[in-house]
């Protein structure tokens, strides 16, 4: 029967009984028996009870009680080792339930994953296009959860194309889908405005629209022109990516605004870089910079700043390579929850 119809006193005492002792308790006449501290004086319409624990790998789930055995006898030893073999199998039972129950749950979160990996991928260029002077690279690792990192390149025009690396709020399949989202505004936005300011600001104004409140994603959007090697940027609310000339200084891209989706209309500021060979930028998502070790430290963009400098006059996708590999070894054995995407730019000529 269940405790829920016992007076509170009982019910708790019971409870109590066999939780710490995790064996069965057979009394049949509760007015002088003391193990579940309810003596004569209490207003209890139960003479007798019979408890069995449920237990599963020793751990109590639960347990079968019987009151008020219609007997002179009242409960014997026969009846508690009856009601113990229907409380093991009842215990059985209940936890292959609960297995069978979690093994679904875990099935479905499974699949949500792939789903998400698949649509964050299938949304990833294939390969990153052939310039003339021009290096340009880009690779993105998802983390176990699934994050929402994504990068493009968006060819406009022969001398034009569009760079951008962004990371959208959330995890899973809403991330995977405000994703979606986000590549298409900027595809459809990039062929119709090539200014960095404007395709930001448009775009901000589609995503806060068409997402909830407490949606959003960074994103930094770049504009490079391969026949004056110019190349304007606006930067919303992304890490600051590195720009190392040749000779070794540094710049970091930081002109821009708010996040996207924050503001429905937020005025955006843009820059622009005169790129000259040798000079590289490296453009990255803070999965690189805030990758954990095992003493949970950072991996940090001091680290990475050095790693780009001492790896400048690498080709644009060894300069990836190299980076992911450091904080390969940084991170060691430790999960990461949080993708990690790179997109370097060099010009070779």
């Amino acid at each position: 029967s269940s405790h829920e119809s016992l007076p509170f006193r009982l019910d708790s005492q019971l409870a109590g009984w066999m939780i710490t002792h995790k064996k069965p308790l057979m009394i049949n006449d509760l007015a002088t028996d003391g193990r579940i501290g309810v003596g004569g004086g209490e207003n209890i319409p139960f003479h007798s009870i019979l408890s069995v624990p449920l237990c599963v790998k020793g751990m109590m789930i639960g347990s079968l009680n019987l009151f008020n055995k219609r007997s002179e006898e009242g409960f014997t030893d026969a009846d508690k080792r009856l009601l113990a073999i229907i409380a093991a199998q009842s215990a059985h039972v209940i936890e292959n339930a609960r297995l069978s129950e979690e093994e679904k749950i875990l099935q479905l979160m499974q699949e949500e994953m792939r789903l998400a990996y698949k649509i964050q991928m299938d949304l990833l260029p294939g390969a990153a296009p052939e310039i003339e002077g021009y290096e340009i690279a880009g690779k993105s690792i998802p983390a176990k959860t699934v994050g929402g990192d994504y990068f493009d390149f968006i060819e406009v025009m022969p001398s034009c194309i569009c760079i951008c690396l962004g990371d959208v709020s959330g995890k899973g399949i809403p991330a995977a889908l405000l994703m979606s989202n986000l590549q298409a505004t900027l595809r459809g936005q990039a062929q119709q405005d090539r200014n960095p300011r404007s395709c930001i600001r448009k775009s901000n104004l589609l995503l806060y629209k068409s997402t909830d409140v407490d949606k959003f994603a960074t994103l930094f959007y770049g504009v490079l022109n391969t026949e004056t090697h110019e190349f304007q940027y606006c930067n919303a609310g992304h890490n600051y990516p590195f720009f190392i000339r040749a000779n070794g200084e540094i710049a970091r891209l930081d002109t821009g605004g708010l996040v996207l989706g924050a503001l429905e209309d937020f005025s955006y500021e843009e820059s622009a870089i005169q790129l000259l060979p040798g000079d590289v930028l490296v453009i990255f998502s803070d999965g690189i910079s805030e990758a954990m070790n095992g003493k949970e430290e950072m991996f940090g963009e001091e680290r990475l700043e050095r790693l780009v400098v001492e790896n400048r006059g690498r080709k644009a996708a060894d300069i990836i390579e190299m980076i992911l590999q450091d904080v390969g070894r940084f991170a060691g054995f430790s999960a990461q929850s949080d993708d990690m995407t790179l997109v370097a730019l060099k010009r070779s000529s």
